[in-house]
């Protein structure tokens, strides 16, 4: 008899060269390197190489892929006029997913070919943060900003999303960042985008399916509804009987605990680096104090269970020190995962299968057709 396994958990779904979890160590890595390494030497543009060719680019080849990267960022004239018309309470993430889509209307077909794969590819990693950073001020009924293909993708993002160039100090916050959220194995987002490549549809399609996924709030939203839920409890004293409180109702704590990781996230530890140079440069927060003592609360009751802060428990702070808007955190994953969404195309591309999985099938089985006369208050006798 077939096992019926919710949310597909250790299924695995693929075969792949990208990332790697040990969940129970606390490991990840990007095409074997470990995160830790890539979070303190590399650049975002040097890690999208990575996880699209599977080796760290020399000079040359990372000099060229950066200025394909960055000439990318251009809108085209019908995408910029298309999100001027979006209405202007548009959520972020639904004004990305239907300027995804809307891609496969300028790019054409571009499936069977290898190297209009890798093209298309790297048009996607050039045009994310543009089209969120546009979404977001045209809503707010500024005007679009160019993309200065001089700057690194972080320092330019920023400048897009709030019109000033940013220190240097947030350009590097928000590199490590993206760096972090660029690829993480087979999880929802990269999962949608798979199946839907396996059809041999358009990527934009792909990504557009990505996209949706990472929007719910068990996925990309977290570290929105995190920052939503420190600063509901509003100071440190409060956090342990509201703590208690949880605990007794059986309720989900957002940010804590992940599906794979039986430890604390790698990627944690690195955000609250993150955190505090961000703090000892412009002053703490008392969002951070909270969290800290609601993690103390975390790993005394729940530690012996394997639950511990995940990377949405921090990185909410990160980008609210940075002053972007909460609902602008779930996009900044998409810049982001758009890297990892496009290695896993690619690689699903090189040795496609249909994803058909099957089902384990509940409903009543033989039943007769029963004239509509014949039927009383709906159900067939």
């Amino acid at each position: 008899m077939i096992e019926y396994i919710p949310g597909l958990a250790k299924v695995p779904a693929a075969e792949s060269a990208i990332s790697f979890i040990d969940g129970d160590k606390g490991i990840l890595e990007y095409r074997g390197i470990r995160i830790e390494e890539l979070a303190a030497h590399s650049t975002f543009e040097e890690v999208s190489y990575l996880l699209l060719h599977g080796e760290h680019p020399t000079q040359e080849q990372l000099d060229s892929f950066t200025q394909r990267v960055r000439e990318a960022r251009v809108l085209s004239d019908e995408m910029r006029s298309m999100i001027q018309c979006f209405p202007k309470g548009a959520h972020p993430m639904a004004s990305l997913q239907t300027c995804t889509s809307a891609l496969g209307l300028l790019q054409g077909e571009t499936v069977s070919d290898e190297g209009r794969r890798n093209e298309a590819a790297i048009q996607f990693i050039g045009v994310i943060p543009t089209l969120v950073a546009a979404a977001h001020r045209a809503r707010l009924g500024e005007d679009i900003i160019e993309p200065d293909m001089s700057l690194d993708r972080s320092t330019d993002f920023l400048r897009m999303l709030t019109g000033e160039t940013p220190d240097a100090l947030s350009a590097k916050v928000m590199n490590v960042s993206l760096i972090l959220h660029a690829d993480h194995t087979m999880n929802a987002s990269t999962f949608a985008a798979r199946v839907t490549a396996s059809t041999e549809s358009e990527p934009a399609a792909a990504i557009s399916a990505a996209v949706g996924s990472l929007s719910g709030p068990l996925h990309g939203g977290a570290n929105e509804r995190v920052l939503v839920m420190l600063e509901e409890i509003g100071s440190v004293s409060a956090v342990a009987p509201w703590f208690e409180a949880k605990l007794a109702r059986k309720e989900k704590i957002m940010g804590l605990g992940h599906r794979v990781y039986k430890t604390k996230d790698p990627r944690a530890p690195i955000l609250q680096g993150l955190v505090s140079e961000l703090f000892e440069a412009r002053g703490s927060s008392p969002l951070y104090d909270v969290a800290i003592e609601l993690e103390r609360c975390a790993e005394d009751k729940l530690g012996a269970r394997g639950i511990y802060p995940n990377v949405d428990f921090y990185s909410g702070i990160v980008y609210n020190k940075l002053n972007i808007p909460t609902d602008i955190f779930t996009p900044i994953f998409a810049v982001s995962r758009i890297s990892g969404w496009m290695a896993h195309w690619l690689e699903q591309m090189r040795d496609n299968r249909l994803f058909r999985p099957t089902q384990i099938y509940k409903g009543r089985r033989e039943v007769s057709y029963v004239a509509i006369g014949d039927r009383t208050n709906g159900v067939t006798a």
